[in-house]
């Protein structure tokens, strides 16, 4: 078994500066629940898992001596997660309420989501989607056509 049970081939392994407060954050925002916590000696937690619809999202502490640095550690974060949702105004609302700064509304976009985009409080950069209609390469370059260069 290359995948172990309840994971797919890839989930996001975020690092922040507490997890404790984090794991309560994502699952509340996303309506997920924590399924494993290992605590480190020093209290900390060196590995959590919450789960999030059909997908795992994978906590830890920072620990900048061993090379895992939380966004503001970094100065900010090069990585956006996308995460779909049945309701995106009901999560980014949610997430608003929670602490997250909200960087783009939920709007109708052109590829057939209605997305926003918030900040965690830990720093983390999300695009929460609801994807309102399919559309095909051909429409989706269609529509880039039309925008302003």
């Amino acid at each position: 078994m290359a995948v172990p049970s309840g994971f797919h081939t890839l989930q996001p392994y975020l690092i922040v500066r507490d997890a404790a407060a984090a794991s309560e954050f994502y699952q509340a925002m996303f309506e997920g629940e924590e399924r494993i916590r290992l605590p480190t000696p020093d209290g900390g937690i060196g590995h959590c898992e919450v789960q999030v619809g059909d997908s795992a999202l994978l906590l830890a502490d920072e620990y900048p001596d061993m090379g895992y640095k939380a966004p503001p550690t970094l100065g900010g974060t090069p990585v956006t997660i996308h995460a779909y949702v049945d309701d995106v105004d009901s999560v980014t609302a949610r997430a608003e309420d929670l602490g997250a700064t909200v960087l783009d509304h939920p709007d109708d976009r052109f590829y057939g989501d209605r997305s926003s985009r918030v900040e965690d409080p830990f720093g983390h950069v999300w695009i929460i989607s609801t994807r309102i209609k399919e559309m095909s390469e051909e429409e989706l370059l269609a529509e880039i056509a039309k925008m302003d260069p």
